[in-house]
């Protein structure tokens, strides 16, 4: 629960006006039985109307002063309530965009949204019961016992049994209870997680004809949510009907053993009825606890499950030997003896790798799937961090740069572009916060995309459905390699960013980015889109066998010349070669 107090804190000032409102209820709760006692005792058994209508005047005054701090503690509860749910959910976002990518492999979508929502709404619940309600039903149960020992002390003594009983009861099914709701949390993610991926591949799921199979596992997930909820809230509720028992028993025992103090003149008709009303909020307020204890329990699981993503260590941060003014200027790319394998993992996905990506120069990266091309990739902009070797960009050690200056200056395009829902103008302008229309359409035209985007009815205002759902994938790509061009950066990185794209718009958008002030790097599958470059780099499980031009790798390297063979057929691999020799 610290990490609830911890933010907390700014509101303890409307906290304590809360819970000083609630105090106002509960006394006002608790006299209004010892004035009912008086009332009866001196008014109407001694007939004295007048002090029945001063007693009555009194008990509604008192009540409409309750009244009045109920509806006040509400206001400033809710605004605790909300003010923390805003807080929380500004600074979980904010956790969450430092993550590294190990970090999100640690935490799957669905569950991170499952914090955002659920979890943080349940704590929201928790606290409004605890300004409201939940520190007012221990206190009432306390001044309830204690103002039954001032009416009368010997029919009070029941108290003094039923009370510790029924907490200890009660601290015994919140502990329960606590862990039951960190498993319904737990199913709820999966129920998410399904929900997510058959939301993201519906299109696939149709084509494949698997609505069938994606129903049993939604069912599976949505029959283990239900199983766990069901436990747990059957468990709870078995407790009420054990608590509500037990206390009316005791209102029995109380009214048969006050009408015995009454015969024997131990006790007043009025002493009784003050007493009958204290074990009736008594019972009340434990009864609540009921309530309580399983919106607690839901507060305090959610709070441990949002407590780890918070105190999540983020493994990649920057060095305290990160200069402010080591910036990109030039471009130059160095990889010396890089190696690399995912966090937890043994395997190596890169070995040894070293080149030189020179200032403008156009560098293609081809090989098979699963060579590590794209791993290569997100090294240079610390994406993950080196496990051996470095990687130099203007002959500074990438991770003795900021991060914000080292991105800055390199426009990434990934193997799946993503677009925002949103217009045409705004996904473009994602890239740089301060583009003017004009920078937007010339990096649009560059791309080969403005054509597209000035025949649309909306042209750049034209909306974008989630992800892009509305455009086909060579439009989504020309538009993420936009969205880079806008940067004007020093690196461009296109991870075979081209490969919806025809021929001809390839060609025109390669001849296009070549007068950007910058290097490029792209990794690509076609053949005739490496030869376009000035070097070509050859990769194979996770090392760099060679390195040249086109014509210098088809007469030197003989995967080369499969990987040409395979996407021209042997007999243009011949002609290769004849011309060669």
């Amino acid at each position: 629960m610290h990490f609830v107090f911890k933010y907390l804190k700014p509101y303890y000032a409307h906290m304590a006006v809360a819970w000083s409102l609630m105090l106002i209820e509960l006394a006002v709760e608790l006299l209004l039985p010892f004035f009912l006692g008086k009332m009866i005792d001196d008014g109407i058994v001694a007939h004295n109307l007048h002090t029945v209508v001063m007693w009555g005047l009194i008990m509604m005054g008192l009540a409409l002063l309750a009244f009045l701090a109920g509806v006040t503690n509400s206001f400033y509860s809710s605004h605790v309530t909300f003010r923390f749910g805003y807080d929380v959910r500004k600074k979980l976002f904010e956790k969450v965009q430092a993550f590294s990518f190990k970090n999100l492999n640690e935490y799957p979508t669905s569950t991170l949204i499952t914090r955002f929502t659920n979890d943080v709404r349940q704590i929201q619940n928790g606290i409004f019961m605890g300004l409201r309600i939940m520190i007012r039903a221990p206190l009432l149960v306390a001044g309830g016992v204690m103002m039954a020992f001032v009416e009368n002390w010997r029919i009070a003594m029941i108290f003094l049994i039923l009370v510790p009983l029924l907490v200890g009861f009660l601290f015994w099914v919140l502990k329960k209870a606590r862990h039951l709701f960190e498993l319904v949390q737990d199913r709820l993610d999966q129920v998410n997680r399904v929900m997510q991926e058959n939301l993201s591949g519906i299109r696939l799921i149709k084509a494949f004809l698997r609505s069938r199979f994606e129903r049993g596992r939604f069912k599976q997930a949505n029959h283990e949510l239900m199983q766990y909820t069901k436990t747990s809230l059957r468990f709870i509720e078995t407790s009420m009907p054990v608590l509500l028992l037990v206390m009316n028993m005791s209102l029995l025992f109380i009214i048969w053993y006050g009408n015995i103090e009454i015969s024997n003149n131990r006790a007043t008709v009025g002493e009784v009825v003050a007493i009958v009303n204290y074990a009736l909020r008594v019972s009340m307020a434990i009864g609540m606890f009921g309530f309580l204890s399983m919106a607690f329990a839901r507060m305090t699981a959610s709070a441990h499950r949002l407590e780890k993503v918070m105190n999540a260590e983020i493994d990649l941060l920057e060095s305290e030997q990160a200069n402010a003014h080591h910036t990109i200027t030039a471009g130059k790319v160095e990889f010396h003896d890089v190696s690399f394998r995912y966090p937890d993992s043994k395997e190596k996905i890169l070995s040894n790798i070293t080149f030189t990506a020179k200032p403008k120069e156009k560098i293609a990266i081809i090989g098979a799937t699963g060579s590590g091309k794209t791993t290569l990739f997100q090294l240079i902009p610390r994406l993950y961090d080196v496990s051996g070797g470095k990687i130099r960009i203007d002959g500074v050690d990438v991770r003795d740069m900021k991060l914000d200056l080292l991105r800055k200056k390199i426009g990434y395009v990934p193997q799946d572009p993503l677009l925002f829902t949103g217009s045409i103008f705004e996904n473009i302008a994602w890239g740089k916060n301060d583009a003017t229309r004009g920078e937007i359409i010339q990096a649009a035209k560059d791309a080969q995309i403005h054509d597209t985007i000035a025949g649309l009815p909306e042209g750049y205002e034209t909306m974008i459905g989630q992800k892009g759902v509305n455009l086909s994938g060579g439009q989504k790509q020309r538009m993420s390699i936009a969205r880079a061009l806008v940067r004007k950066p020093k690196i461009l990185m296109l991870d075979d960013s081209t490969s919806a794209l025809d021929l001809k718009t390839e060609t025109k958008l390669l001849q296009a980015i070549q007068k950007y002030d910058c290097t490029i790097l792209m990794v690509t599958q076609k053949i005739t889109t490496a030869m376009t470059a000035d070097r070509i780099i050859l990769m194979d499980e996770g090392r760099l066998i060679a390195a040249g031009t086109h014509k210098q790798l088809l007469a030197t390297s003989s995967l080369y010349q499969k990987i040409v063979q395979s996407q021209y057929g042997k007999e243009e691999n011949d002609e290769h070669q004849e011309y060669l020799s």
